[in-house]
């Protein structure tokens, strides 16, 4: 083992707002089943200023904490289906080491507004579709999955967060169950992020650990409990609702910064 660096009275002053940020991203995103990525790598870009490379790197360290309590908070609360599980997690995990290889060597802002004006429709469809559900909207099981996985896995790594905001909302377009969705997605997100730090590590050295991510985890991993308790309480249809306002909102809000 080696010592920890010890924190100076101004680090951990410095760190107590990353520590609120942490909290309420993790909050949202357990209950929700996405947008801490988007929030906190929005926080590092354009208020830290680091580069999009080394704020994905954060980001995905972070998420390895944050994202393992919240798995094991779904599987408590029986969140997870686990055929949907497997099906996500190694072609997301494939999807991921590849994007943080690209982002290392290229700009992956190229992209991102294409992105995010496709996921700000997402975000319109799923509205449109939580109204239907009171009247006579059905769940059923979800057809693409392993593209989707794939897909999700890419572009969480390269743009520094969208797991959840790609594959929650596609699986939810295609009619499957929001809880179940919401806990299997989160889940899977673990494997996930834990192999995008291991190449983001491999690729820039420890540069991820800075005063910032320290406060990410001890916020996220406050928070990670409380999401999954949340998604299991909360209306099909009102989750539906809040996950499309939610998509649409940063959605829109990440298209107009990556287009000023």
């Amino acid at each position: 083992m080696f010592p920890l660096p010890e924190l100076t009275a101004a680090q951990l002053e410095a760190m107590l707002p990353f520590v609120g940020v942490g909290f309420v991203a993790q909050l949202v995103d357990g209950a929700l089943g996405m947008a801490f990525g988007v929030i906190t790598n929005t926080l590092l870009v354009s208020v830290v200023g680091l580069t999009p490379a080394r704020a994905s790197a954060s980001v995905h360290v972070v998420e390895t904490f944050t994202t393992a309590a919240s798995a094991i908070s779904h599987i408590f609360h029986r969140n997870v289906n686990w055929k949907l599980f497997a099906r996500l997690a190694i072609p997301g995990m494939i999807g991921g080491v590849t994007g943080a290889y690209l982002l290392t060597h290229i700009d992956g802002a190229v992209a991102r507004p294409f992105v995010m004006a496709y996921l700000t429709g997402i975000g319109l469809y799923l509205l449109w579709r939580a109204w239907r559900m009171e009247h006579g909207g059905e769940h059923k099981a979800a057809r693409v999955v392993e593209p989707l996985g794939l897909v999700g896995g890419f572009l969480d790594a390269a743009g520094g967060g969208g797991w959840g905001p790609v594959v929650t909302s596609n699986l939810l377009v295609q009619g499957t169950e929001p809880r179940t969705t919401i806990g299997t997605v989160n889940t899977a997100e673990f494997f996930l992020t834990t192999t995008i730090s291991i190449t983001f590590i491999a690729a820039l050295g420890w540069q991820a650990f800075t005063v910032a991510a320290v406060g990410l985890i001890i916020g996220g991993l406050a928070a990670a409990p409380f999401g999954a308790l949340i998604a299991k309480r909360i209306a099909p249809r009102r989750l539906l609702t809040l996950v499309g306002v939610l998509l649409t909102a940063t959605s829109l809000f990440s298209l107009y910064k990556a287009l000023a």
